[in-house]
C-alpha cells in the first residue's frame, strides 16, 4: 500500500469510466408510445420514479409497470430491457481512466460510488470489464440513498473505515463534488483524464505507467 494521506481513491462511474446517452432510450421507446419524447426522457432520467428505482425502493418489474402506465408503452418487459439498457459506450477518455485505475491497483484501495439502478448495473457488469478492477463498489440501489444526499457519503466512509481526508474522490457533477467536500473528502470535479492525473498528483497520489485499455465484451 502506498504511503501518504490518501488511502482510498473513489471513482464515480458515469462519464468517468463509461459514457451514456439517455436520448438513445427515449428515442427508441417513443416508437411504442404516443407520449412526447421530451416527456419520456424526463420520466426515464429525471423523475421521482427513476430516483426510487436508483435507490432500490422498487423492483425492475414494478419500475417497468409504472413506466408502461405513465407512458402507455405497448411492449412487454423483455422488449423493454434492451431499450432501457443499451445506452452505454466507452470513449477514449474513459479507456484512459480505466488504464489509470489498473495502474493504481494494489497500492491504494480502489472504490466506486455510483448512482445507478440494478438493471443498468447488471448490464454494465455483463458487457464491460470495469468492476473487477475495484476493491469495493458502492451503488445507490445497494445503499438505499443517492448522491448528493450526505448520508450516502457517510455510509461509504463508515464501510471503508476511512477518515474523509484519506479519500480522493472524483465525479463529473459539480453538486456531488461540493457535498463531498463539505464532509471533508478530497473531492475533485472530473473534467477529463489529464485533469484527473493533475488532481491525483496534487494530493500526493503516486502514479505509474498505465496499461489494459477498457473494451466492451
Amino acid at each position: 500500500m502506498a504511503s501518504g494521506t490518501i488511502k482510498t481513491i473513489l471513482f464515480d462511474l458515469g462519464r468517468v469510466l463509461i459514457s451514456f446517452d439517455h436520448s438513445i432510450a427515449s428515442t427508441r421507446i417513443s416508437a411504442f408510445t404516443g407520449s412526447d419524447q421530451a416527456d419520456i426522457y424526463n420520466l426515464f432520467f429525471d423523475s421521482d420514479l427513476t430516483a426510487d428505482f436508483e435507490e432500490g425502493k422498487i423492483s425492475p418489474e414494478d419500475f417497468f409497470l409504472k413506466v408502461k402506465e405513465r407512458l402507455g408503452v405497448k411492449i412487454g418487459y423483455d422488449d423493454f430491457l434492451p431499450i432501457w439498457n443499451e445506452i452505454f459506450f466507452v470513449t477514449k477518455d474513459n479507456s484512459r481512466v480505466y488504464s489509470l485505475v489498473k495502474s493504481l491497483k494494489g497500492r491504494y484501495n480502489l472504490s466506486m460510488l455510483t448512482n445507478i439502478n440494478c438493471l443498468h448495473f447488471d448490464y454494465i457488469k455483463k458487457h464491460y470489464d470495469i468492476f473487477p478492477a475495484f476493491d469495493r463498489i458502492f451503488t445507490s440501489f445497494g445503499l438505499k440513498a443517492k448522491k448528493p444526499n450526505p448520508l450516502i457519503y457517510k455510509k461509504v466512509m463508515d464501510l471503508l473505515g476511512n477518515e474523509p481526508q484519506e479519500i480522493f474522490y472524483t465525479d463529473d457533477r459539480h453538486e456531488l463534488v461540493e457535498v463531498a467536500r463539505s464532509l471533508g473528502i478530497k473531492a475533485f470535479l472530473f473534467k477529463d483524464y489529464l485533469q484527473l492525473k493533475k488532481d491525483l498528483l496534487q494530493e500526493g497520489v503516486e502514479l505509474q505507467p498505465e496499461s489494459s485499455l477498457l473494451v466492451s465484451q
